[in-house]
Formats: structure tokens, C-alpha cells, sequence
């Protein structure tokens, strides 16, 4: 009998610690620390039968954004409305530690459907952002008495009544006459799968409103929303972004018909503006203090900017342009911790800043890594690389390029990508190359790319890390300076040799092998454009020094090897040394680059090695390089445990074999 009573004791004081544990996780996701944002957007771009979809993006600063899952959906649509799309995404931490999102049930874009009635919305709950319930409401059907004439139920959003304790949903509704928009409320139940109640009016506004926002601030409630100004004959002649204000969530609220945006009585129009607090102040605000952001979306221009705040009634004149690799439309952020930030991108992929350990050949497993470049500063080795989107790919489709780094070899940090083919809009090709990073006397940072036929670019930062910018608008280099070259294609793989004055050159080509002076400023051509004579060149250059001589290797015949040549001067004449490595495994591609580190030379290339590699989903891999008594390089073996075995040694900085 004891013993039962016993385990029945211990049973119960299990059950309570493992309560007791949820709920401590609960209130650590409430009390923690934010460092970061999450972005709740539908996409304004692509597969039309894919845009009215949940998607999600992250920032460390709130102005750089990436997107999670390669900006592919994280719910199918079909799977949690009746219409078959999402739009207007609102997301909400919950007061108990679950998360919300309430969307317009709507597909535009089905012929059937288009831009008529919609039934109503959809309410998402999640206890960890990645696992998700979903409901839906169908306003003309569940509230069919006084609301079978809803035509449009639109911009849902959610906001906790800390009066009332419960979660209250409102939106824009208009009926089938068609007359007026005005903002309903009504309070979700428990489950977060209905509204318990019939709806009410919330917000009438003068000329009619949609897309609302509230935020709380100081005993305020602060309701933003799209409006608009009519003349005495009923036409409107202005619109943009307003706001009313309460002293309670559930008004009155009163128009101050003051417009917000910079773009009002312009012809660029906005819509779904979402407001969010800063986690730091604007650089002119240091030291003052957290700031609001009122972001917008810019629908006929396909942009996304914001505007600042410190108190909600004055804002910035000026518009900032969000940093982003998707084209969102009318959406939402939320703060999220570290904690929060690593569970969305363990789901949906590493974009922001990451660390992991390197376990051998290939270096990086969760991405697709091609074109090394190296870079090594103090105590720092940096890894350039071009990224090829995804595994099992039958053509190169190469959109960014990332960035990481380490100081011993195994311990790497994964950087958010730093720069963008996008951000070349010169680029046509819309192909991110092969490209390396160089110092400048000026001690900022350049960025040497090929974008295939559209030449070689330049982008700069004061920071290695980035973001990048593009530094001319227009081409370094061409194929009008491919003297000796016929093909589209001559224009690539651009790489620099910076010599002890800081001089720099840049050498590039395909088949053919080129070369020629920067200037001081690293944005112009000094002189004469010269070839470099080797024997079956194919492309990606590099070119180290050695015991005063000039080692210049590249990628050599098809499918390709690493050869190498030797030259007392840059621009030569080089004298063919042989192969150094041999055709990449499971690749037809390959691409060298070598750098002294801490006493060690290294050697990097790529393959295929990864199970969905290829010739166009490759991966980068690394390799001690040595060389013989006579300054040849010795060859070098692909191996599974790469340099990972020299992390050890190499903080015992040996000195250069």
C-alpha cells in the first residue's frame, strides 16, 4: 500500500515538474531577451499559384531581411482555407507564450475567385512557430443573421484586451453594397478558432478604412490605417496612411486626418502599414532610447520602406528601403529571441549569423557552396562563396553569395549573406557568379564579381561583413574587354593579387586568361589590358606569391583540373607546371583558392560531394598544401577529413613548409 502511495506521489510530482517545466518555457520565450525580427509576409512575385502563401523572413536589424525556405511557403495555403490563398498576415506573441496569425481568406489569382467576395479569415496558434493549428471563419456563413451580405473581409489582425483577458480580432468589412469599409471586432475563443461572439464596430472613419493596425503606447491606443480624403462631390483625392486614437482598445477612436506616409497626394500609392518597435535607436537617436518603425508596402512600385517614430505622432519625412532577398507584400513583424531565431531557421534554414563545426570535406552541408575565395585578416580566415540554390539542380541558378568565417578551421561562423545579384541591377543574367573580396588602401572592402555575360562588378563596404553596394551601376569590365574572345561567357571569374605597395591587380576570363592595374580607388582600370599565355586555360584563376614568384593556378581542360604555372613577374611568362588536383569528384566544375594561414598553406575548391550534389549543386571543400625543395607544388589528394585535423596545430602558428 505504501509503495503505491508512493509512486502515485512520485507520478504526481512529475506531472507537476514537467508542468512546471512548459510553463518556465512559456515564460522564458515572454521574458527573454528579443535579438532579433520575425516577418509574416504573402509574396508579390513568381509562380502566381504560389504568392497568396505564408511565408517568413528574419533580420538582426530589422532592415536587412532574408527569407526563410528559400521564400517558399512554410503552410500550403489550400491545406488551411477555403479559398485556397492567404493574404495580410498578422503575427502576434500571445500573453501565453503561444504565437497568433490571422490572414484574409482570399485567392486573387484564381480565375473563379479574383478580386469578388472572400469568405473570411483564417486564425493560425502555435506553441513553437514551426508547428501550427489552423481554423477558419466564414463570416457570411457563421454569422449569417446580421452579416450574410459580407462581400470582403479583409487585414485581419490580432491585438490582447488586457481588460477583457482575451484575444480580439478585428478587420475591414465590406458588404455587398459595396458602400462602405469599417473596422469590426470581435473577441477569438479559447481554442482560437472562432469568434465567441458577433462582431462589432470598432472604427467607422469618414472616407472609409482598411489595412488597421493598433498599437498601445502610453494609455494610448494608436490605430493606424490606409485611408483617404473625398471631395464635397464624393471623389477621392488623396490617400494614404492616417491614424485615430483611444483611450480604450474598443473606442471610440478619433481621426486626426493628418497623413502619415511621405508618399501621400503623390501617384505612389501605399497600403498595409505595420507598425513594430525598434530593438536599438537610429544611428541620429544613439543613446535616446527604442524607436517605432511604420513600414508599408509600396504595391504598385513593388517595394517595401518604413518610416521612424519615438512617439507615434511625428514621424521621419524621409522613406528607408528595406534590404531584402523576396518581394513581400502587406504583412507584419514580431520581435523574437535568439532562441526563437535558431528554432526558425533549424525549420527552415540558417540565414542569419550561425555557428557550426566543420567535420571534414565538405566544409558546409546545409547549403550548396561553390568558388571559394579566401581572405585571411589577423587571427581570422574569411571564406567567400558563391551559392548554388539548391541540390540537384541541371543548371547553375546562383542568386546571392555568403559569406563565413574561423579561426581554427573547425569552429566556423555562417554570415548572413552579403550581397545580392540584385544588387547589381545592371546585371540582366541575373547569375551569381564566381567573385573575390579585396582591401583597398582606403581600408574598405571590394567585392569583384562575374554575373556571366554582363561582365565583372565591384561592390563595397566599410565592413567585411557587408551589407555590400554596388560601386559603379554600371560594369567593371566587359567582353568588349575580352580582346582575344569570341564567346558571351568571356567575362568572368575575376580574382585579385594585392603586392606588398598595395598595388593591386585584377585577373579574369574564360579560355582565355586576362589581367590588367587597378587604381588606388579599386573601381578603375589602370592601363593597358594584357593576356596571360598558359597552356589550356579554361577559367577561375588565382594567382598567390611564393619566395618572390608569382604562382598563378586555374582551372584547366574539361571536366576540369587545377593546373598551375610560374612566373617572376605577374604578367608573366609562366611556365607550366602540371596538374595540382584532379577532376572534382561527382562535378565538371572546380575552382581554386589558396592562402597562407597561420603558417599553413591551404588549399580550396569545390565538388559535388554532398548526397544531392552535382555539377550545379556543388560544395566546397579544403586541403593542407605544401611544397617541395624546389618550390613546386606538391599534389594534392582529395581527402574526407580536409584541414579539420590542422585545427589543432595551427594555433601553434608552425611556420610555412
Amino acid at each position: 500500500m505504501m509503495k503505491r502511495i508512493f509512486f502515485s506521489v512520485l507520478a504526481m510530482a512529475v506531472s507537476l515538474g514537467l508542468t512546471a517545466k512548459s510553463q518556465n518555457s512559456k515564460l522564458s520565450s515572454l521574458n527573454a531577451p528579443c535579438a532579433g525580427y520575425l516577418f509574416a509576409y504573402f509574396e508579390g512575385g513568381g509562380d502566381k499559384n504560389l504568392m497568396e502563401q505564408l511565408r517568413f523572413a528574419v533580420s538582426e536589424d530589422a532592415q536587412n531581411w532574408y527569407a526563410l525556405n528559400g521564400n517558399r511557403p512554410i503552410i500550403a495555403s489550400d491545406s488551411i482555407s477555403e479559398s485556397g490563398g492567404i493574404r495580410d498576415p498578422h503575427i502576434l506573441r500571445g500573453e501565453d507564450g503561444c504565437y497568433y496569425i490571422v490572414a484574409t481568406d482570399m485567392h486573387t489569382f484564381d480565375p473563379k475567385q479574383g478580386w469578388g467576395a472572400n469568405p473570411g479569415i483564417v486564425l493560425l496558434k502555435s506553441k513553437d512557430l514551426v508547428n501550427w493549428t489552423h481554423a477558419k471563419i466564414n463570416l457570411a456563413r457563421d454569422w449569417s443573421k446580421n452579416f450574410g451580405d459580407a462581400y470582403w473581409v479583409w487585414a485581419p489582425q490580432t491585438i490582447y484586451d488586457r481588460k477583457a483577458k482575451k484575444y480580439m480580432i478585428y478587420f475591414t468589412l465590406q458588404r455587398n453594397d459595396r458602400k462602405t469599409l469599417i473596422t469590426y471586432y470581435a473577441y477569438a475563443n479559447e481554442d482560437f478558432t472562432a469568434f465567441e461572439s458577433e462582431p462589432k464596430v470598432l472604427f467607422a472613419a469618414k472616407y472609409g478604412s482598411i489595412d488597421n493596425d493598433i498599437i498601445y503606447k502610453d494609455g494610448v491606443y494608436h490605430l493606424f490605417y490606409k485611408g483617404n480624403t473625398k471631395d464635397e462631390n464624393g471623389k477621392e483625392i488623396k490617400n494614404g496612411i492616417q491614424q485615430a486614437t483611444s483611450k480604450k482598445l474598443t473606442g471610440p477612436y478619433k481621426e486626426d486626418f493628418e497623413y502619415i506616409d511621405a508618399y501621400a497626394g503623390t501617384k505612389t500609392h501605399v497600403e498595409g502599414s505595420g507598425v513594430f518597435k525598434s530593438l536599438t535607436p537610429s544611428p541620429s537617436q544613439r543613446g535616446e532610447g527604442s524607436e517605432y518603425i511604420i513600414m508599408y508596402d509600396l504595391y504598385g512600385s513593388g517595394r517595401y520602406e518604413f518610416q521612424r517614430s519615438k512617439d507615434l505622432k511625428t514621424f521621419t519625412k524621409e522613406p528607408e528601403s528595406f534590404r531584402k532577398d523576396f518581394f513581400p507584400r502587406h504583412g507584419t513583424v514580431m520581435t523574437v529571441t535568439a532562441e526563437e531565431l535558431e528554432r526558425l531557421q533549424q525549420k527552415w534554414g540558417y540565414v542569419l549569423t550561425h555557428k557550426f563545426e566543420s567535420n571534414g570535406n565538405p566544409i558546409i552541408r546545409d547549403k550548396h557552396t561553390a568558388d571559394p575565395a579566401v581572405l585571411v585578416e589577423n587571427d581570422t580566415l574569411w571564406l567567400f562563396a558563391g551559392h548554388d540554390a539548391a541540390g540537384n539542380q541541371s543548371n547553375y541558378v546562383m542568386k546571392d553569395w555568403l559569406l563565413y568565417s574561423t579561426t581554427d578551421l573547425k569552429h566556423w561562423t555562417e554570415h548572413p549573406s552579403p550581397l545580392r545579384i540584385d544588387d547589381f541591377k545592371w546585371a540582366a543574367s541575373k547569375q551569381a557568379y564566381a567573385g573575390q573580396v579585396a582591401r583597398g588602401k582606403d581600408g574598405r572592402y571590394y567585392w569583384y564579381v562575374s554575373t556571366n555575360w554582363c561582365g565583372i562588378g565591384v561592390a563595397v563596404s566599410d565592413k567585411i561583413t557587408g551589407p555590400y553596394k554596388d560601386a559603379l551601376g554600371k560594369p567593371l569590365l566587359t567582353n568588349k574587354d575580352c580582346f582575344e574572345s569570341k564567346h558571351s561567357w568571356a567575362c568572368i571569374d575575376p580574382t585579385i593579387l594585392t603586392e606588398d605597395d598595395g598595388t593591386s591587380y585584377i585577373i579574369w576570363g574564360n579560355r582565355e586568361c586576362y589581367y590588367a592595374k587597378l587604381k588606388d580607388n579599386m573601381i578603375e582600370i589602370d592601363g593597358e589590358i594584357r593576356r596571360i599565355e598558359v597552356p589550356n586555360f579554361t577559367e577561375g584563376p588565382w594567382i598567390h606569391k611564393y619566395n618572390g614568384k608569382y604562382y598563378l593556378t586555374y582551372a584547366s581542360e574539361w571536366p576540369e583540373k587545377i593546373a598551375y604555372a610560374v612566373a617572376d613577374n605577374i604578367g608573366g611568362p609562366y611556365t607550366p607546371m602540371g596538374v595540382i588536383s584532379e577532376i572534382a569528384g561527382n562535378s565538371n566544375t572546380t575552382h581554386p583558392s589558396i592562402v597562407n594561414y597561420k603558417g599553413q598553406w591551404l588549399f580550396f575548391s569545390h565538388n559535388g560531394a554532398l548526397p544531392d550534389g552535382g555539377s550545379y549543386s556543388r560544395s566546397i571543400i579544403a586541403e593542407p598544401m605544401s611544397y617541395d625543395e624546389e618550390g613546386r607544388i606538391r599534389r594534392i589528394p582529395a581527402t574526407a577529413e580536409g584541414v579539420t585535423q590542422l585545427s589543432r596545430l595551427l594555433n601553434l602558428h608552425l611556420p610555412a613548409r
